[in-house]
C-alpha cells in the first residue's frame, strides 16, 4: 500500500532523499520530517550547502582528487614527497590513508577498479593520466593501495604493464588487508601499517 502524504511538497522532498544511498522512504520521511522542524535559515544553509558542494567542487587536473581549486592542496603542498605517488581507487580511499598520517607523498585517483562485469574497462579509469605522470619524470615510486579482491588485482596487474618500461619502482600495501576488503572500510592502524610495510609489487 502506497504511503498517503498530507502535503505534495512533503512527498517530493521524500522522493529526492530516497535517492540517496542506503536512505529507504521511511528513512526519508524522518529526514523530511526533521527539516520542517528547523528554521527556514537552517534549511536554507543545508541547502546551499549541498548546492554549492555540486556546483563549486572540481576535480584536480594532477591526481584527480576532489578539490575547491584546479589543483588540490595535497598536489600544492611543497611539504609533500612528489617523488612517490599512490594509487588509489577513490577519493574516500584518500581520506582514509590522510588519517593514518603515515603517507607523505601525493596521490592518484583512478576513479574504479577494472570490472567487466560492470562494464569497467581501463578507458574508463584515469589509468592513462598515472601514466603520463611517471612519464613526466620525478616519480620514483609508486604504490598500489588498491582493494584486495580480484578486481583490484587485475587493475594492479594492468597498471604494472602500462609501467613497465619507466624507471619507477612499483610496490603494493602489505596484506595486513584481509582478502576482499576495501580500503576506505579498513581502520587507520592497520592501514597505516600496510602503507609502511609495503612490497615490492611482483609480476
Amino acid at each position: 500500500m502506497n504511503q498517503q502524504y498530507p502535503s505534495a511538497l512533503l512527498e517530493r522532498a521524500v522522493t529526492e532523499l530516497a535517492k540517496l544511498p542506503g536512505v529507504g522512504r521511511k528513512t526519508a520521511l524522518r529526514l523530511a520530517l526533521h527539516l520542517l522542524r528547523r528554521s527556514e535559515d537552517e534549511v536554507d544553509m543545508f541547502a546551499n550547502a549541498v548546492s554549492d558542494m555540486r556546483h563549486n567542487v572540481v576535480y584536480c587536473s594532477v591526481c584527480h582528487n576532489i578539490s575547491d581549486t584546479e589543483v588540490c592542496p595535497i598536489c600544492s603542498n611543497p611539504s609533500r614527497d612528489a617523488s612517490k605517488v599512490c594509487v588509489v581507487e577513490n577519493v574516500q580511499d584518500v581520506m582514509a590513508i590522510e588519517n593514518t598520517m603515515q603517507f607523505n607523498g601525493l596521490y592518484h585517483v583512478l576513479g574504479g577498479i577494472i570490472s567487466p562485469m560492470d562494464g569497467i574497462g581501463p578507458g574508463n579509469l584515469e589509468i592513462e593520466s598515472l601514466v603520463g605522470r611517471v612519464a613526466d619524470g620525478g616519480i620514483e615510486e609508486v604504490i598500489l593501495a588498491l582493494s584486495s579482491t580480484m578486481e583490484g588485482d587485475t587493475t594492479n596487474f594492468y597498471i604494472a604493464r602500462k609501467l613497465e618500461d619507466y624507471n619507477v619502482k612499483l610496490s603494493v600495501i602489505a596484506r595486513g588487508i584481509s582478502v576482499g576488503n576495501e580500503i576506505e572500510y579498513t581502520d587507520e592502524v592497520t592501514l597505516g601499517r600496510s602503507i609502511v610495510n609495503r612490497t615490492p609489487f611482483g609480476k
